[in-house]
C-alpha cells in the first residue's frame, strides 16, 4: 500500500463521552459520528497522562512522560526526544502544523522567551502557531488572523452563570481558524508527489468554556435536560488525601459547591457547544479531502489529549485526578486500509498511536518506542477487542503546583474491572470496582473484601511502572 497522507486532528481536553458516536444524544456532531463509522472506533482509549504536555511528550513519541523527561507542564522536550513527525518526515513526508504543540514550557511570561514556544528538531516544515485563544504572544498566528479581519477576541458573560461566556462569532473562532489553516495545506498538496502528514490542534473544548453564542443557544431552549455531573454525597468522605489533591488546581477545583444545578447544566452544555463547533469543522476538512480528491488516500485520526472532569464527583477541569472522564478519550481511525464499522473495546493508550503512524507509512519503529501499534487492529489482522491487559497513566505533579517535596505523585493502573491510583507521597490510594460501580463513587482502597485484589493491582503497577524505564541508548557490548 502506498504511503497515506495523514490528517491528525487532536482536540484539548475531550473526554471521550462528548460525540453522538460514544452515545452522547444531546450532543450534534454528525461528522465524527460518520468518520467513526467509516473506521475503527476505539471505545476505550486511555491517556498517559491528565494534563497537556505529559500527554502530548508521551503520543507524539510513543514513550511515557516521565520516558520523556517532559512530565510536567512547564517542561521543555529534550532535545534528543524524536516525535513520530520526524521520523515520518525522514520518510518522506511533508509535516504541517496548525495551532497547539505544547511539548515545550508556554507562558507568556517565561523570560527566556516569551514570545512562542520553544521546539526542537519536530519535523513539521509548516508551523502555524496558537497555543490558545489569548493574545500574549506576538507569534500567535490565530490573532494575526483576527487582526485583519478587525476583530477582538472578546467574551460575554452569561446571565445567571460566572463560568461560561461566550466568545467571537464560529466565522471567528479560533477552532475555525484550525481548519481554515488545514484546507489551505489540503488544497495546496492537490496533486503533490509527496504524502503529508497534518496536525490539526485546536485549543477547544479547553475551558474557558466560552462557545460561540450561536452554539449555545440551542442547549438554553432545554436546559433542564442536560444531566447533572455524576457526584454522590458523602461519596467523597472517604478520600483523606481529596483535599490536598484539589489543592492541585487551586481556585479551579473550588467551583462545585458553590454553584447551583442550573449553572452545573449551563457549563456543561457549554462544553459540548464547543465539541459541535469541533465537529463542524471536521466536516470541513473532510469535505476538502473529497474536493481534492484526496480522501481515498487520507487516514485521519481524531482524538484528544486528556479528558476533562466537567463536575463529576465534584471537580472541574484537571489535575492529578485520574477517574474515567479525566483520562479516557475518543480515538476514530479511518481511511485506507483501515476496516470499516469496527468499535473495539481493546484497552488502548494514546502513547499507541506513535508506532501507528509509523506502521501504516510502513516506516519502521524504532527500539527508544516503548509502546505497540495498533495497525493489527486497525487493518483487520487482530482481534478489535484484545491489545493490551491494562493502560498506566501517572501524575508526577503534572502541574507543577507545589514547591514544599509533597506534591501529589500518582501512578494509575486500569483493567477491565478494576482501576488503582497509588498516591506515592501520601500514602494513600483509590480503588474502583467498575463492574459493580461504574461511576466510580465508592472507593474500595481501605475496604478489607477488595485486600487481595488492591495487593495484585500493585503488583502489577509496579511491572507497568518498571517497564516506562528508557530502553534507549541500546547496549553495545556485553560489557
Amino acid at each position: 500500500m502506498p504511503q497515506p497522507n495523514i490528517l491528525w486532528i487532536c482536540t484539548d481536553q475531550q473526554r471521550y463521552d462528548t460525540l453522538g458516536c460514544y452515545g452522547n444524544e444531546y450532543v450534534s456532531t454528525p461528522a465524527i459520528d460518520e468518520l467513526a463509522a467509516d473506521g475503527v472506533r476505539f471505545d476505550r482509549c486511555f491517556s498517559q497522562n491528565p494534563v497537556c504536555t505529559p500527554s502530548r511528550a508521551s503520543f507524539l513519541t510513543g514513550r511515557y512522560p516521565r520516558t520523556t523527561r517532559c512530565y510536567q507542564n512547564g517542561f521543555d522536550m529534550p532535545d534528543d526526544e524524536v516525535l513520530v513527525t520526524r521520523m515520518l518526515a525522514d520518510d518522506g513526508y511533508t509535516c504541517g502544523l496548525a495551532g497547539k504543540l505544547h511539548i515545550s514550557s508556554c507562558h507568556p511570561g517565561r523570560a527566556s522567551d516569551p514570545h512562542t514556544e520553544r521546539r526542537i528538531d519536530d519535523g513539521y516544515s509548516e508551523f502555524r502557531w496558537s497555543h490558545d485563544t489569548a493574545a500574549h504572544w506576538p507569534t500567535n498566528e490565530y490573532h494575526h488572523w483576527l487582526t485583519r479581519r478587525g476583530v477582538d477576541y472578546e467574551r460575554t458573560p452569561v446571565e445567571g452563570s460566572d463560568h461560561v461566556t461566550t466568545s467571537v462569532p464560529a466565522e471567528h473562532h479560533q477552532t475555525t481558524w484550525c481548519a481554515e489553516r488545514t484546507i489551505d495545506f489540503i488544497e495546496a498538496n492537490e496533486g503533490s508527489d509527496r504524502p503529508w502528514l497534518y496536525s490539526v490542534n485546536p485549543f477547544d473544548p479547553h475551558p474557558p468554556f466560552d462557545p460561540p453564542e450561536e452554539y449555545l443557544e440551542p442547549y438554553l431552549d432545554d436546559l433542564e435536560s442536560v444531566p447533572l455531573p455524576n457526584y454522590r454525597d458523602g461519596e467523597l468522605d472517604d478520600k483523606p488525601a481529596l483535599e490536598r489533591l484539589r489543592d492541585d488546581q487551586g481556585f479551579q477545583n473550588q467551583w462545585y459547591p458553590e454553584m447551583d444545578e442550573a449553572d452545573h447544566r449551563l457549563v456543561r452544555a457549554a462544553y459540548w457547544a464547543m465539541c459541535d463547533l469541533i465537529d463542524d469543522q471536521v466536516a470541513r476538512m473532510l469535505d476538502a479531502l473529497e474536493e481534492t480528491g484526496q480522501r481515498e488516500d487520507t487516514l485521519v485520526v481524531f482524538m484528544s489529549d486528556h479528558g476533562e472532569m466537567l463536575g463529576d464527583h465534584g471537580v472541574y477541569r484537571k489535575g492529578p485526578y485520574m477517574y474515567e472522564p479525566a483520562v479516557r478519550v475518543p480515538l476514530i481511525v479511518s481511511g485506507p486500509g483501515v476496516e470499516e464499522g469496527v468499535e473495539s473495546d481493546a484497552l488502548v493508550e494514546l502513547s499507541d498511536i506513535a508506532p501507528t503512524l509509523l506502521d501504516a507509512a510502513g516506516s519502521e519503529t524504532p527500539d527508544r518506542v516503548q509502546t505497540d501499534s495498533l495497525w493489527p487492529i486497525l487493518s483487520g489482522n487482530s482481534d478489535p477487542d484484545s491489545h493490551r491487559e491494562d493502560v498506566y497513566c501517572e501524575h508526577y505533579d503534572s502541574m507543577g503546583a507545589f514547591d514544599d517535596h509533597s506534591s501529589p505523585y500518582g501512578t494509575m493502573i486500569r483493567t477491565d474491572r478494576y482501576r488503582l491510583i497509588r498516591w506515592h507521597r501520601l500514602d494513600t490510594g483509590e480503588l474502583y470496582d467498575l463492574e459493580s460501580d461504574p461511576a466510580e463513587q465508592r472507593d474500595r482502597w481501605n475496604d478489607d473484601a477488595y485486600a487481595e485484589v488492591k495487593t495484585e493491582l500493585l503488583q502489577r503497577l509496579s511491572d507497568r511502572m518498571f517497564e516506562t524505564v528508557d530502553p534507549a541508548p541500546q547496549r553495545k557490548a556485553p560489557w
